[in-house]
Protein backbone atom coordinates (compact mmCIF):
# COMPACT_ATOMS: atom_id res chain seq x y z
CA UNK A 1 0.00 0.00 0.00
CA UNK A 2 2.97 2.41 0.95
CA UNK A 3 3.93 2.03 -2.71
CA UNK A 4 0.22 3.45 -4.46
CA UNK A 5 1.68 6.86 -5.24
CA UNK A 6 -2.02 7.44 -6.02
CA UNK A 7 -3.71 6.04 -2.76
CA UNK A 8 -0.82 7.82 -0.86
CA UNK A 9 -1.67 11.01 -2.63
CA UNK A 10 -5.55 10.83 -1.72
CA UNK A 11 -4.56 10.27 2.16
CA UNK A 12 -2.52 12.39 2.36
CA UNK A 13 -4.75 15.42 1.13
CA UNK A 14 -2.77 18.61 2.49
CA UNK A 15 0.38 17.03 1.78
CA UNK A 16 2.02 16.14 4.88
CA UNK A 17 5.05 14.11 2.99
CA UNK A 18 5.68 17.15 0.94
CA UNK A 19 6.15 19.63 4.39
CA UNK A 20 8.45 16.22 5.52
CA UNK A 21 10.80 16.67 2.43
CA UNK A 22 11.16 20.33 2.07
CA UNK A 23 11.79 20.71 5.71
CA UNK A 24 15.67 20.93 5.11
CA UNK A 25 14.79 24.59 3.52
CA UNK A 26 13.11 25.59 7.43
CA UNK A 27 17.36 25.77 8.62
CA UNK A 28 18.15 27.82 5.43
CA UNK A 29 15.23 30.97 7.08
CA UNK A 30 17.12 33.59 7.72
CA UNK A 31 15.59 36.69 10.42
CA UNK A 32 16.22 40.04 10.89
CA UNK A 33 15.94 40.83 14.17
CA UNK A 34 17.20 43.73 16.29
CA UNK A 35 17.73 43.16 20.46
CA UNK A 36 17.77 45.75 22.67
CA UNK A 37 17.73 43.50 25.64
CA UNK A 38 21.20 43.89 27.17
CA UNK A 39 22.94 40.75 27.26
CA UNK A 40 25.42 41.43 29.53
CA UNK A 41 22.23 41.39 32.42
CA UNK A 42 20.70 38.11 31.78
CA UNK A 43 21.09 35.57 34.32
CA UNK A 44 19.06 32.69 33.32
CA UNK A 45 16.37 31.66 29.93
CA UNK A 46 13.31 30.34 30.40
CA UNK A 47 11.67 29.59 27.28
CA UNK A 48 8.05 29.52 27.46
CA UNK A 49 5.91 27.21 24.50
CA UNK A 50 3.39 23.98 24.42
CA UNK A 51 3.43 21.08 21.91
CA UNK A 52 5.47 22.13 19.23
CA UNK A 53 6.28 25.23 19.67
CA UNK A 54 8.57 24.22 22.16
CA UNK A 55 10.52 21.31 20.55
CA UNK A 56 12.90 23.72 19.16
CA UNK A 57 14.08 24.60 22.65
CA UNK A 58 14.12 20.88 23.17
CA UNK A 59 16.44 20.73 20.18
CA UNK A 60 18.60 23.10 21.73
CA UNK A 61 19.01 21.73 24.95
CA UNK A 62 20.52 18.94 23.24
CA UNK A 63 22.50 20.89 20.83
CA UNK A 64 23.80 23.46 20.88
CA UNK A 65 22.97 24.01 24.42
CA UNK A 66 23.80 27.20 26.48
CA UNK A 67 26.07 28.76 28.62
CA UNK A 68 23.08 30.01 31.02
CA UNK A 69 20.63 28.14 33.08
CA UNK A 70 17.90 27.33 29.91
CA UNK A 71 14.54 26.16 31.12
CA UNK A 72 11.58 25.22 29.00
CA UNK A 73 8.32 26.32 30.76
CA UNK A 74 5.10 24.44 29.25
CA UNK A 75 2.39 25.57 31.67
CA UNK A 76 0.16 28.67 32.17
CA UNK A 77 2.76 29.59 35.39
CA UNK A 78 6.07 30.66 34.88
CA UNK A 79 9.09 29.62 37.81
CA UNK A 80 8.87 32.26 40.62
CA UNK A 81 13.27 32.99 40.26
CA UNK A 82 11.32 35.00 37.06
CA UNK A 83 12.83 38.47 37.49
CA UNK A 84 14.50 41.38 35.91
CA UNK A 85 17.77 39.15 35.10
CA UNK A 86 15.76 36.75 33.39
CA UNK A 87 15.24 36.22 29.76
CA UNK A 88 11.98 34.89 28.88
CA UNK A 89 10.95 33.77 25.06
CA UNK A 90 7.32 33.51 24.18
CA UNK A 91 6.89 31.01 21.64
CA UNK A 92 3.76 29.71 19.96
CA UNK A 93 3.55 29.30 16.43
CA UNK A 94 -0.53 30.53 16.58
CA UNK A 95 0.34 33.16 18.12
CA UNK A 96 -3.18 32.10 20.47
CA UNK A 97 -1.62 29.56 22.87
CA UNK A 98 -3.50 30.33 26.09
CA UNK A 99 -0.99 29.01 28.73
CA UNK A 100 2.18 31.24 26.59
CA UNK A 101 -0.29 34.34 26.49
CA UNK A 102 -1.09 33.31 30.41
CA UNK A 103 3.06 32.77 31.06
CA UNK A 104 4.06 36.46 29.16
CA UNK A 105 1.52 38.67 31.02
CA UNK A 106 3.50 36.76 34.31
CA UNK A 107 7.19 37.68 31.97
CA UNK A 108 6.20 40.99 31.41
CA UNK A 109 4.85 41.91 35.35
CA UNK A 110 8.42 40.30 36.58
CA UNK A 111 10.07 42.78 34.46
CA UNK A 112 11.95 39.62 32.45
CA UNK A 113 13.34 40.48 29.01
CA UNK A 114 10.98 39.18 26.73
CA UNK A 115 11.72 37.43 23.53
CA UNK A 116 8.95 36.44 20.80
CA UNK A 117 8.51 33.83 18.46
CA UNK A 118 5.48 32.97 16.04
CA UNK A 119 3.65 33.21 12.81
CA UNK A 120 1.05 35.77 14.34
CA UNK A 121 -1.77 35.68 16.42
CA UNK A 122 -2.28 37.47 19.61
CA UNK A 123 1.43 36.79 20.73
CA UNK A 124 2.16 38.85 17.37
CA UNK A 125 0.25 41.64 18.18
CA UNK A 126 1.58 41.89 21.62
CA UNK A 127 5.39 42.54 20.59
CA UNK A 128 4.82 44.94 17.83
CA UNK A 129 2.19 46.84 20.65
CA UNK A 130 5.14 46.62 23.58
CA UNK A 131 8.10 46.67 20.90
CA UNK A 132 9.49 43.13 22.08
CA UNK A 133 11.45 41.41 19.41
CA UNK A 134 9.88 39.36 17.16
CA UNK A 135 11.16 36.77 15.24
CA UNK A 136 8.07 35.80 12.86
CA UNK A 137 8.01 32.41 11.29
CA UNK A 138 6.51 31.41 8.07
CA UNK A 139 2.82 30.80 8.35
CA UNK A 140 0.51 28.13 7.49
CA UNK A 141 2.01 25.10 9.03
CA UNK A 142 0.92 22.61 11.75
CA UNK A 143 3.36 23.85 14.82
CA UNK A 144 4.72 19.91 14.90
CA UNK A 145 5.75 20.52 10.98
CA UNK A 146 7.53 24.16 11.82
CA UNK A 147 10.08 23.04 14.52
CA UNK A 148 13.26 23.69 12.32
CA UNK A 149 11.87 27.30 11.77
CA UNK A 150 11.03 27.64 15.86
CA UNK A 151 14.87 26.05 16.09
CA UNK A 152 16.27 28.46 13.93
CA UNK A 153 14.60 31.69 15.09
CA UNK A 154 15.82 30.64 18.74
CA UNK A 155 18.99 30.41 18.09
CA UNK A 156 19.44 33.14 15.74
CA UNK A 157 18.53 35.46 19.08
CA UNK A 158 20.68 33.33 21.39
CA UNK A 159 23.91 33.99 19.20
CA UNK A 160 23.36 37.43 18.91
CA UNK A 161 23.25 37.20 22.67
CA UNK A 162 25.81 35.45 23.35
CA UNK A 163 24.34 32.43 24.65
CA UNK A 164 25.69 30.28 21.98
CA UNK A 165 27.98 30.67 19.57
CA UNK A 166 27.46 30.97 15.71
CA UNK A 167 24.64 27.66 16.19
CA UNK A 168 22.62 29.25 13.86
CA UNK A 169 24.98 29.49 10.82
CA UNK A 170 26.20 25.77 11.86
CA UNK A 171 22.48 24.29 11.59
CA UNK A 172 22.06 26.23 8.56
CA UNK A 173 25.03 24.71 6.86
CA UNK A 174 23.60 21.20 7.31
CA UNK A 175 20.73 22.13 4.69
CA UNK A 176 22.06 19.59 2.20
CA UNK A 177 22.63 16.61 4.71
CA UNK A 178 19.47 16.68 5.82
CA UNK A 179 18.02 17.06 2.25
CA UNK A 180 20.12 13.95 1.20
CA UNK A 181 18.80 12.46 4.35
CA UNK A 182 15.45 13.10 3.07
CA UNK A 183 15.25 11.58 -0.04
CA UNK A 184 16.25 8.01 1.57
CA UNK A 185 11.89 8.04 2.75
CA UNK A 186 10.31 9.67 0.01
CA UNK A 187 7.03 8.39 -1.07
CA UNK A 188 8.51 7.01 -4.42
CA UNK A 189 11.15 5.26 -2.84
CA UNK A 190 9.72 1.30 -2.45
CA UNK A 191 9.25 -0.14 0.89
CA UNK A 192 11.96 -2.82 0.17
CA UNK A 193 14.37 0.35 0.36
CA UNK A 194 12.85 2.64 2.75
CA UNK A 195 13.65 2.06 6.59
CA UNK A 196 10.60 4.67 6.89
CA UNK A 197 7.73 2.92 5.07
CA UNK A 198 9.21 -0.40 6.82
CA UNK A 199 8.97 0.94 10.99
CA UNK A 200 5.53 2.33 9.73
CA UNK A 201 4.43 -1.55 8.83
CA UNK A 202 6.25 -2.36 12.18
CA UNK A 203 3.92 -0.74 14.49
CA UNK A 204 0.97 -0.69 12.76
CA UNK A 205 -2.04 -1.93 15.42
CA UNK A 206 0.41 -1.84 18.08
CA UNK A 207 1.19 1.41 21.06
CA UNK A 208 4.19 2.38 20.63
CA UNK A 209 6.88 3.58 23.29
CA UNK A 210 10.18 5.24 21.57
CA UNK A 211 13.27 5.35 23.91
CA UNK A 212 16.26 7.79 23.65
CA UNK A 213 19.12 8.83 25.34
CA UNK A 214 19.92 12.36 26.99
CA UNK A 215 22.06 13.34 23.23
CA UNK A 216 18.59 11.83 21.44
CA UNK A 217 16.05 13.05 23.87
CA UNK A 218 14.62 15.34 21.68
CA UNK A 219 14.46 12.91 18.66
CA UNK A 220 12.32 10.24 21.15
CA UNK A 221 9.85 13.07 22.16
CA UNK A 222 9.75 14.06 18.83
CA UNK A 223 8.58 10.61 18.00
CA UNK A 224 5.81 10.23 20.61
CA UNK A 225 4.58 14.34 19.35
CA UNK A 226 4.58 12.69 15.57
CA UNK A 227 3.25 9.86 15.87
CA UNK A 228 0.42 11.52 18.51
CA UNK A 229 -0.49 13.96 16.01
CA UNK A 230 0.23 13.08 12.46
CA UNK A 231 -0.56 9.29 12.80
CA UNK A 232 -3.93 9.39 15.65
CA UNK A 233 -2.10 6.97 17.19
CA UNK A 234 -1.00 6.22 21.15
CA UNK A 235 2.77 6.41 22.10
CA UNK A 236 4.73 7.44 25.05
CA UNK A 237 8.26 8.21 24.99
CA UNK A 238 11.14 7.84 27.79
CA UNK A 239 15.09 8.06 28.44
CA UNK A 240 17.92 6.60 29.55
CA UNK A 241 19.38 6.68 31.90
CA UNK A 242 16.07 7.27 33.94
CA UNK A 243 14.48 4.22 32.10
CA UNK A 244 16.68 1.80 34.24
CA UNK A 245 15.48 3.24 37.47
CA UNK A 246 11.48 2.69 37.13
CA UNK A 247 10.07 1.78 34.00
CA UNK A 248 12.41 -1.21 33.13
CA UNK A 249 10.80 -3.06 35.87
CA UNK A 250 7.43 -2.46 34.59
CA UNK A 251 7.78 -4.56 31.40
CA UNK A 252 8.65 -7.93 33.36
CA UNK A 253 4.71 -8.82 34.47
CA UNK A 254 2.02 -7.18 33.24
CA UNK A 255 0.14 -6.86 31.63
CA UNK A 256 1.23 -10.32 30.22
CA UNK A 257 -0.09 -9.67 26.66
CA UNK A 258 1.88 -6.78 25.28
CA UNK A 259 0.57 -4.95 22.27
CA UNK A 260 3.41 -2.38 22.04
CA UNK A 261 6.31 -1.50 19.65
CA UNK A 262 9.54 -0.59 21.32
CA UNK A 263 11.33 1.74 19.47
CA UNK A 264 15.05 2.53 20.85
CA UNK A 265 17.21 5.69 19.18
CA UNK A 266 20.29 4.68 19.57
CA UNK A 267 23.06 7.18 19.21
CA UNK A 268 27.23 6.61 19.04
CA UNK A 269 27.12 9.62 20.30
CA UNK A 270 26.14 8.89 23.84
CA UNK A 271 27.73 8.60 27.15
CA UNK A 272 29.41 5.17 26.51
CA UNK A 273 27.21 3.82 29.51
CA UNK A 274 24.01 5.05 28.39
CA UNK A 275 24.47 2.71 25.09
CA UNK A 276 25.49 -0.16 27.65
CA UNK A 277 22.18 0.22 29.33
CA UNK A 278 20.31 -0.15 25.91
CA UNK A 279 22.17 -3.18 25.01
CA UNK A 280 22.09 -4.79 28.77
CA UNK A 281 17.98 -4.16 28.66
CA UNK A 282 17.13 -5.08 25.58
CA UNK A 283 19.01 -8.73 26.87
CA UNK A 284 17.44 -9.17 30.29
CA UNK A 285 13.59 -8.29 29.07
CA UNK A 286 14.22 -10.75 26.47
CA UNK A 287 10.69 -12.34 25.76
CA UNK A 288 9.47 -9.94 28.59
CA UNK A 289 8.55 -6.56 26.20
CA UNK A 290 8.91 -6.92 22.28
CA UNK A 291 11.98 -6.45 20.86
CA UNK A 292 12.88 -3.15 20.01
CA UNK A 293 12.77 -1.54 16.58
CA UNK A 294 16.90 -0.17 16.95
CA UNK A 295 17.62 3.04 14.79
CA UNK A 296 20.85 3.88 14.84
CA UNK A 297 21.02 7.91 14.22
CA UNK A 298 23.07 8.62 11.19
CA UNK A 299 25.29 11.11 11.13
CA UNK A 300 28.91 12.65 11.85
CA UNK A 301 28.06 14.91 14.55
CA UNK A 302 25.13 15.14 17.06
CA UNK A 303 23.42 18.25 15.09
CA UNK A 304 23.52 15.77 12.10
CA UNK A 305 22.44 12.71 14.37
CA UNK A 306 19.50 14.75 15.78
CA UNK A 307 17.86 16.16 12.22
CA UNK A 308 18.50 13.14 11.09
CA UNK A 309 16.82 10.97 13.07
CA UNK A 310 13.91 13.54 14.25
CA UNK A 311 12.97 13.97 10.29
CA UNK A 312 12.82 9.99 10.14
CA UNK A 313 10.01 10.10 12.87
CA UNK A 314 8.35 12.42 11.05
CA UNK A 315 8.04 10.05 7.53
CA UNK A 316 7.65 7.32 9.96
CA UNK A 317 4.60 8.77 11.51
CA UNK A 318 3.02 10.20 8.22
CA UNK A 319 3.15 6.86 6.67
CA UNK A 320 1.68 5.32 10.16
CA UNK A 321 -1.03 7.45 9.35
CA UNK A 322 -1.55 6.69 5.98
CA UNK A 323 -1.82 3.23 6.74
CA UNK A 324 -4.21 3.81 9.41
CA UNK A 325 -6.10 5.64 6.84
CA UNK A 326 -6.08 8.98 8.29
CA UNK A 327 -5.23 12.33 6.58
CA UNK A 328 -2.10 13.21 8.67
CA UNK A 329 -2.44 17.10 8.56
CA UNK A 330 -5.39 17.49 10.55
CA UNK A 331 -6.00 17.84 14.50
CA UNK A 332 -9.60 18.37 14.67
CA UNK A 333 -10.15 16.89 18.42
CA UNK A 334 -7.78 19.44 19.52
CA UNK A 335 -9.10 22.75 17.86
CA UNK A 336 -12.53 21.29 19.45
CA UNK A 337 -11.07 20.79 22.46
CA UNK A 338 -9.66 24.60 22.46
CA UNK A 339 -13.11 26.31 21.30
CA UNK A 340 -14.79 24.25 24.19
CA UNK A 341 -12.27 25.66 26.72
CA UNK A 342 -13.45 28.87 25.36
CA UNK A 343 -17.17 27.91 26.39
Amino acid sequence: MLDDLKLIHERDAQDALGVAEKQWQQIQQEYPLDLTTPSESIQRVVFGGMGGSALGALIAQSWPGFNKPFEISRNYDIPAYVDSDTLFFASSYSGNTEETLSAIEQAEAKQAGIIVITSGGKLAEIARQKGYPLLLLPEGLQPRHAVLYSLKALLTATDILGLSNGSAQQLASKAEFLKQSLADWLPTVPTANNQAKQIALDVIGKSVVVYGGPKLWPAAYKWKISFNENAKHIAWANQYPEFNHNEFIGWTEQPVDKPYAVIDLRSSLEHPRVQKRFEVSARLLSGKRPDPIVVEAQGQDLLEQLLWTIALGDFVSIYTALLNGINPTPVDLIEKFKKTLED
